[in-house]
């Protein structure tokens, strides 16, 4: 598409929606919270302060969007604090595979049907990464390598997404990884390029700078199709041409929820606001170009389809961390 046509296609969006706004029944009268579950340079920070950006420069909310990252419990904390939220529409999260990951894993009284789904806004890959200074210029000689043993996995906190995807591994090939936890994904990539671990499974999002850069080396994605994009990024490779890790021995697929939530008893105007509100965040070419930049998934979902989606994702994620060993016993 066209800038001049993706400029239009905006400006009609943007005018669609907010005369929608205009005669919606709610609005925000104070800032609004906008909570992230985890730390800070990960996929879902770096998501939530471009919306933040997105929304300022273009003026789509009167009120403020303040990001604040409440990492504590693997997400915990920030799951708990808009749960403990009823009936307050200026806080909203956005969410990951914590969140049905962390209730599993730590017994904390929280589960997804406690807040109320606003919408999908993409779908996250996974890819496995190396330092780009290592030999291995594919999965399987990455992994045939890691099967003599002590090779060490860095990933973002514990029983969460990269250490379910590093068990996978380890199931689909008979290597055996030494997991590290970090905070986030930032450092976990920061963590890789200093050569303390040996491999991460990293958003593209998470590591992009760094395949630019020459310091990592992209094997394959965890998906069951390869990503479609097609513009060149590093070492005269676009995402397309990286590999699904299926089709490289590695029989794993995984993709991660990225949508947002509000606290319970929101009302359908309260909901309907943040749903025209991230329509038309998704209209500007700031969001295309970040879609584009972090080789994401670009579905979009709201209501029942968006809650039946995370369903079954709960039900998924039950069953990869009780064949994990992840599962905790209050659960």
């Amino acid at each position: 598409m066209s800038s001049s046509v993706l400029k239009i296609a905006f400006t009609a969006a943007v005018l669609g929606a907010s005369s929608m706004a205009a005669s919606a029944a709610w609005e925000p009268v104070r800032p609004v919270e906008f909570i992230v579950p985890a730390g800070t340079g990960g996929g879902a920070d770096q998501m939530a302060r471009t919306i933040q950006g997105i929304v300022t420069k273009h003026n789509l909310m009167k009120q403020p969007l303040v990001v604040i990252n409440k990492s504590g419990g693997a997400g915990g904390e920030g799951f708990l604090d808009v749960k403990a939220s009823a009936n307050n529409p200026h806080k909203i999260i956005i969410t990951l595979s914590n969140l049905f990951t962390t209730p599993l894993a730590t017994g904390i009284p929280f589960n997804w049907k406690d807040l109320t789904p606003v919408a999908m806004l993409a779908l996250d890959e996974f890819v496995l990464w190396v330092n780009a200074e290592k030999p291995y210029k594919t999965a399987k000689e990455y992994v045939d390598a890691a099967k003599a043993g002590g090779f060490k996995m860095g990933g973002t906190g514990s029983k969460q997404e990269d250490q379910i995807i590093t068990v996978g591994m380890e199931k689909a090939s008979g290597a055996k990884f030494t997991y590290i936890p970090y905070k986030g994904g930032g450092e976990v990539a920061v963590q890789l390029v200093g050569n303390h671990v040996d491999s991460t499974v990293n958003n593209p999002i998470e590591a992009v700078a760094q395949w630019r850069g020459g310091k990592l080396r992209p094997l394959c994605v965890f998906d069951g199709k390869p990503m479609n994009y097609a513009e060149q990024i590093a070492d005269g490779k676009a995402w397309k041409d990286i590999p699904t890790c299926k089709s490289q021995g590695l029989d794993l697929e995984y993709v991660m929820l990225r949508g947002i939530f509000m606290g319970p008893k929101a009302t359908k105007d309260q909901v309907q606001y943040y749903i025209d509100l991230f329509t038309k965040v998704r209209a500007t070419p700031e969001w295309q170009d970040f879609m584009k930049s972090g080789a994401f998934n670009t579905t979009f979902m709201t209501g029942a389809e968006y809650a039946k989606w995370v369903e079954t994702e709960e039900k998924r994620h039950e069953t990869l961390m009780k064949a994990a060993g992840f599962i905790s016993a209050g659960n």
